[in-house]
Formats: C-alpha cells, structure tokens, sequence
C-alpha cells in the first residue's frame, strides 16, 4: 500500500471508529550531514525518514500516535492509539476547533537548484572553502546539513495540503582568543531555498566576515568604566533585534503559553496578565511582527500543520499588545480562530503553536540618525549569549562586537561584552526609534515542548535605539 492511501486509510478508520475529527500527516525527509573541526572532516553521513502522525478527537479530547512503515494493520493500530488516549483523557475543557477548515493546495519554496542534485564531492568542496574563511582562529566547527522535506496533510473536514521544503542547514562554532581573552560565537547561517543560495547569500563573504570581527573583539575590546552605573543609550544591530523579537516577544505571545499548557514543559508568560488590544508593553516605535509567508527565510510556510492558510501576524502594534500566535484550539479559546502557528518538527510530533519568522518592523531613521542623537552609549552589532526566564520578561544579552558612541560619533573603540540587562516591558518602552534598513539576520533552530521539538526561525529588524539602559559587565 502506498504511502498516500495509507495516510486516506487512517481517515477512514478513525472516523469509522467514532472520531469526530481526524488529520493524518505524512513526512518524508532526507538529511545529509558533514561535521568538520578545525578544517578537518570529523563525521558525515545520511538519515533518511518517512512516517504518517495522526492526531483525531473523540468528545473533546485529543490523542496521537504515529509510524513508520506503511501498511494498513499499522495504520490501524496507530489510530486504535490514539483513540484510547483520547477516550482516557477526560479533560476539563474539551477541545473546540473552531469552523471546519477545508483547504487543498499544494505549496513549495523558491528553489532553483535542488539540494537533491547536489552530489557528496560538490557538499565537500563546497564545506572546504569555508573552513578556509576561518582559518587563523583558535577554533571551529563547520557543520553543513542539506535537508528536504515533504509534506502530505489530510483531514477529514475535507483539507489535502502538500508542502515541499529545502533547507541547507550551516552552522558555525567559533573561538577567537587575543591578548585580553577569547570570544565565542555560534553563528547559525541556515539558507532556505535550492544551493543557489549559497551564493545569493554571499555566505564565504560574510563567514569570513564573521571571522575578522570576533578576532578583532577578542584582540581589541576593552572594559569602557565611563558607561558604568550611569543610564547610557544603546544601539542594537539586526542581529540582537531579532534574537529579542523571538525571546522577548515572540515567544511570550504563544497562545498555549499565556494560557498555561506549557507551563510544566517550556514555561509560561507575562502576556497572561495583559489585556490584549489593551495593554502597552512598549513605546510607540516598538511593532513587532510574525510572517511565515516571506520567501527563502527559514520559517516559511504557506499552509500550517493543521492545513490553515499562513498570514503575517501583528504581535505588538505600536507598543500595544495585539495578537497571540494561534493554532485551532487556542484561537478558539481565545475567540479570534487560528492565525496559521501550528507547526510539528517531524511526523513523531503533534502541531503546537510555533513561531516562524519574528521581527521589528522598520522605522523612519538612517543608522546615522540613530548615532548621531547620542551623547553616551555603545553600539552592540552582534551578541556572544542570552538569557531569559520562564515568563520571557527577565532577559539578559551580552554584547560580542560592540562600539563606543559619543558626543554623537560611532568610535572606533571596541567595547568589551556589554551586559544588557532588564525587563521585557522594560527594555521595549526604552526603544525610542528603530532604522529604515531591515534585515532578517537571525536563522535558528526554535525548542519548545515535551517531547521537544525544534524548528527553523527567522528573526531581524533594523538597527534600534533604546534610551536610558543601565549596562553591566563593561568594568
């Protein structure tokens, strides 16, 4: 039996059994992966996967199983699973969907050379030359993962969606040690689309880049006393705003977080004390939005994992808090339906509400307009590490490459590893202006849930301006 009418069969069965509503996703995917260290080739090797989830309702309640051979028996017992576990579990408040979606559609990325084509001595080479960008730093690893996926979704309100992605996963370990210490920095330049990314994204240019500015942060950086115990401004690079935009706001407006199912797995949020549409969590300037469908970011998606049509979102709108990220259930509880933010890692896994790409919107202001209105304050272009609590409102970045700004000039003096330290709420409302120029340069892989699941993020914005920081670690 093929897998597509395996994945028909389970909607038959389970709804011949007493399920009221039934989806069954199949996946079929092919990684392959090089490591290397320090330029030389330390492992590699193929993984391919294919498999169906099902996941089906019975009075409110909610089960799902999977496997990974494709036969009717299989099947069967599969959805037997995940009907008992729905019929055991009693929950309080049973699960209301919302209206019935019916989509069919098939959708794809943006690929003009296909990964597949791509054969071991091309990945190889490809993987050599950029080492050879890094080459003179005390250590690095290079790991270089081209994975495809496919996607076959099926409900039985009626939805058939078919999705194809491709994605070449890069990361990067690096240390660079100087006279004053090391600095570490872990890159991560995933490029979604064909391997004609490779070079659209300039990615030997900019990893070499990477190389020269950490080496010149770990040589050059020193403690600055002046910007000590004293409110300063502070300038973050698309970077940093991205990593915030995930962190601080994307994160804490998950509708399953606020409400509280992920409070025992991967925390809870400061968002269940707002009022939403209500409650200003930061300055004008701050709107922060959420958007699966921009082409070759490695959220993209144009149908989620419970086959709704993906749209932009709008978390906060001009400081104000505006909309959750939603999946069917949620949306329903919240009263608003699903916004497109449920999304699985894998057929093994359930759709939970996921981010994708998360981001500030641009502003009105050059950098050099930014720069220009300070007086005292630091430039932090990229971060070295992060922190945030469960409720994603402590949070904590430390600058990598960082400059001091005075008297309305960018100096040239290399600040060392900046703390910056403060609330979600607060570190939003001190951002008074934010930049023209817009980049997504924050690709990630997302954790969340139990079992975890990781998915590929984009994250960015401009350059943002936050007035009247208190910075530590600079002494």
């Amino acid at each position: 039996m093929d897998a597509e009418s395996v994945v028909h069969h389970c909607i038959e069965f389970g709804r011949s059994i007493g399920a009221t509503y039934v989806e069954a996703r199949l996946e079929r995917r092919v990684a392959r992966g090089l490591a290397f260290r320090n330029g030389e080739l330390i492992s590699g090797g193929r993984s391919p996967t294919e498999g169906i989830g099902v996941r089906l309702l019975v009075d409110g309640n909610a089960g799902f199983a999977s496997f990974d051979r494709m036969s009717r028996e299989l099947a069967e017992e599969a959805v037997r699973a995940a009907f008992k576990m729905a019929k055991n579990a009693h929950r309080r408040d049973p699960i209301d969907l919302g209206e019935p979606v019916s989509n069919r559609a098939s959708w794809s990325m943006d690929v003009k050379t296909s990964l597949s084509k791509i054969d071991l001595d091309t990945m190889i080479d490809t993987a050599k030359e950029l080492n050879a960008q890094l080459n003179g730093l005390a250590q690095y690893t290079v790991m270089i993962n081209p994975t495809i996926t496919d996607k076959y979704l099926v409900t039985s309100e009626g939805t058939e969606v078919r999705g194809h992605l491709e994605h070449l996963f890069i990361h990067l370990l690096l240390t660079a040690k100087g006279e004053h210490g090391s600095e570490q920095s872990f890159i991560d330049r995933t490029l979604a689309g064909g391997w004609e990314r490779i070079r659209e994204e300039r990615l030997m240019e900019r990893t070499k880049d990477d190389a020269i500015r950490l080496q010149r942060a770990a040589d050059d950086a020193t403690a600055v006393k002046d910007l000590l115990d004293r409110p300063v401004d502070v300038i973050v690079g698309p970077q940093i705003a991205g990593i915030i935009a995930h962190e601080n706001v994307g994160h804490p407006s998950e509708g399953d977080r606020i409400m509280g199912r992920e409070g025992a797995q991967a925390g809870e949020s400061f968002w269940r004390d707002i009022r939403i549409g209500e409650t200003r969590i930061g300055s004008e300037a701050v709107t922060v939005l959420e958007d699966p469908t921009v082409p070759n970011t490695s959220g993209f998606y144009l149908y989620d994992d419970e086959g709704v049509r993906a749209r932009r979102r709008v978390l906060i709108k001009n400081g104000v808090a505006n909309e959750p990220l939603l999946n069917r259930e949620f949306g329903t509880r919240f009263g608003m339906g699903s916004n497109g933010a449920a999304r699985a890692s894998g057929y093994d896994r359930e759709p939970i509400v996921r981010m994708a790409n998360t981001f500030f919107e641009p502003g009105d202001y050059s950098f050099e307009e930014l720069v220009e209105d300070i007086k005292l304050g630091v430039y932090m272009r990229t971060f070295q590490e992060w922190n945030i609590d469960d409720r994603r409102y402590q949070s904590k970045y430390t600058g990598s490459e960082a400059y001091l700004v005075k008297d309305g000039e960018l100096t040239e003096t290399l600040v060392r590893q900046p703390v910056l330290e403060t609330t979600s709420v607060g570190l939003l409302s001190a951002a008074d202006a934010v930049s023209r120029e817009f980049k997504l340069d924050f690709a990630g892989t997302c954790g969340k849930g139990d079992p975890m699941q990781g998915v590929p993020v984009f994250a960015g914005g401009g350059h943002i301006r936050f007035r009247g920081i208190r910075l530590g670690g600079v002494g």
